[in-house]
């Protein structure tokens, strides 16, 4: 039974994360990779390594008794404008390096069956206050424009094309002032970021559907 029990198990990874365009098919479990003493207990790695400038390239890692399985490797990756930081900071443009959880899920599109919890953005009133003086900092609001009790011009409005599928990353935790704000894992437009992880929205939807709550993301140079 329990021979059976993880056979099926690796056929259900096998299904949600199977290969698509611009990605390298699952590899052998064993290798050690390069995130493994930073992760604690997680046992899904979303691995982001910059290839230079804005460039990066993404490996998905399922933790199995044999030891880390790369899933998909070679997914090209933009990041920030600015290329990756030791840290985030307000107003700049880098996607900062380090382990970050992925708790939660949104998009302008309906739940694509991610196992994180999803908030559609359902119109122009959803929010992520980037406003260092709010105790809404670093947090998604829901209000009218004319009615937030945060600086708008200093926050981001969800409904944009960018975030048709997006994952927050738990950066700045602690909603410190300064710290930065809105680092998410979102679709790409082509574009560098201005701090955010972002992927072929086909990808993301993939990688979305595997997560689970404890799932991380890595980053580094």
């Amino acid at each position: 039974m329990r021979r059976l029990l993880a056979s099926l198990c690796a056929l259900w990874i096998s299904l949600v994360l199977a290969p698509t365009a611009g990605a390298a098919p699952a590899g052998t479990p064993g290798a050690v990779p390069w995130f493994a003493n930073s992760v604690g207990n997680a046992t899904q790695v979303v691995s982001v390594v910059s290839t230079g400038g804005s460039n990066a390239t993404m490996e998905i890692f399922q933790r199995t008794a044999a030891g880390w399985q790369s899933l998909r490797s070679g997914i090209p990756t933009h990041v920030g404008s600015a290329g990756m930081a030791p840290q985030a900071k307000s107003g700049v443009p880098a996607t900062p390096m380090g382990v970050y959880s992925l708790d939660a899920a949104f998009g302008t599109a309906p739940n694509p069956g991610t196992g994180l919890p999803y908030t559609q953005v359902a119109g122009p009133n959803y929010w992520w206050s980037g406003d260092d003086h709010s105790p809404t900092f670093n947090s998604m609001q829901v209000c009218p424009k004319a009615q937030c009790q945060f600086n708008t011009s200093e926050s981001e409005n969800l409904q944009i094309p960018q975030y048709k599928h997006a994952v927050v990353m738990g950066v700045n935790k602690n909603k410190t002032p300064g710290g930065g704000a809105a680092f998410f894992f979102h679709t790409t437009d082509g574009q560098p970021t201005e701090g955010c992880v972002a992927v072929d929205d086909a990808q993301l939807v993939s990688i979305m559907k595997w997560l689970r709550p404890g799932a991380v993301i890595a980053i580094t140079k």
